[in-house]
């Protein structure tokens, strides 16, 4: 059987230098978790979160899927946006796509079967709408990373339109919701201005 020893090794190195730098470090994380930020992206692991934006463990509350959706029939996505609202209390839902996606790709290239293709449907509803702007576009990349931007953007409203963000706005919580896109070739994030921090910004998505 294997057992990984490799990334056992990696922790036990990992956990000895946390503890160089900050002898307490384990102790505060083990007290609480007081993140100000949700991040729902990619599960592409060569997106690391916390790693591309300079954030330590408890610092950013995480959740992760194949092409970043944001689904109303989710309930793992819908059980960690109520955490993260109701009970850490965050300030800023980050969506984060990022070029080069697997999930985009697929679909521009007419999807796959199975569950990955069952899980794909809303991004190839935001395909079929955004037909005439995507097909306008010369080069299959531009193709590709405009569809990874205009994906983000819906994902953007969908948080806005569950009943979870728009009852917390009701309640006057602060909550900002963002879109984001990062680079693999640079490795630089990218703010598309979509932003919405209240219910009147929630509209249908703009495709175009």
């Amino acid at each position: 059987m294997h057992r990984l020893t490799e990334l056992f090794d990696n922790n036990q190195a990992w956990a000895q230098r946390m503890l160089a730098q900050d002898p307490r470090f384990f102790r505060r994380l083990l007290a609480q978790q007081a993140p100000r930020y949700l991040w729902i992206g990619c599960s592409d692991s060569r997106v690391p979160a916390n790693e591309i934006v300079g954030l330590r463990p408890g610092e950013l509350f995480v959740h992760r899927n194949v092409a970043n959706l944001v689904s109303h029939t989710d309930l793992n996505c819908l059980a960690v946006l109520q955490y993260a609202i109701e009970v850490l209390r965050v300030e800023h839902v980050i969506v984060c796509g990022h070029y080069g996606c697997g999930g985009v790709r697929s679909v521009l290239a007419g999807g796959q079967g199975g569950a990955v293709g069952q899980w794909l449907r809303p991004l190839l509803d935001i395909r079929e709408q955004a037909r005439a702007t995507l097909d306008g576009l010369a080069h299959d990349g531009d193709r590709e990373k405009r569809l990874c931007e205009l994906n983000v953007r819906e994902q953007v409203q969908q948080v806005g339109r569950t009943t979870l963000v728009r009852e917390a706005w009701r309640r006057g919580q602060h909550i900002t919701v963002h879109g984001w896109i990062y680079g693999l070739h640079d490795g630089r994030l990218r703010d598309l201005a979509c932003s919405i921090s209240a219910a009147d910004a929630v509209v249908r998505a703009n495709r175009d």
